[in-house]
């Protein structure tokens, strides 16, 4: 026997009826966190920003390569 059943209602009816909270209120809250958060990191995406927090790292990686390949180049001359 199979029973089909159409219920019109709104999502917030429906919780009600199965005793679901209303998470309404902190789905809102975390969004305007969230949003904010994203507009603090949107800052630190501007190009000269970028630069200057990865330059100092890649170039220190660099000479260490360089470093790398000299040594392995002239392997009597280790310090």
């Amino acid at each position: 026997m199979k029973v089909t059943m159409n219920v019109e209602c709104t999502p917030e009816e429906a919780r009600a009826f199965f005793g679901l909270p209303d998470v309404q209120p902190m789905q809102e809250h975390l969004m305007s966190e969230m949003q904010e958060r994203l507009s603090a990191n949107l800052k630190t995406l501007d190009p000269n920003t970028m630069i200057s927090a990865w330059l100092p790292t890649t170039v220190k990686g660099f000479e260490q390569l360089q470093e790398m390949f000299v040594s392995h180049i002239n392997p009597a001359k280790k310090s």
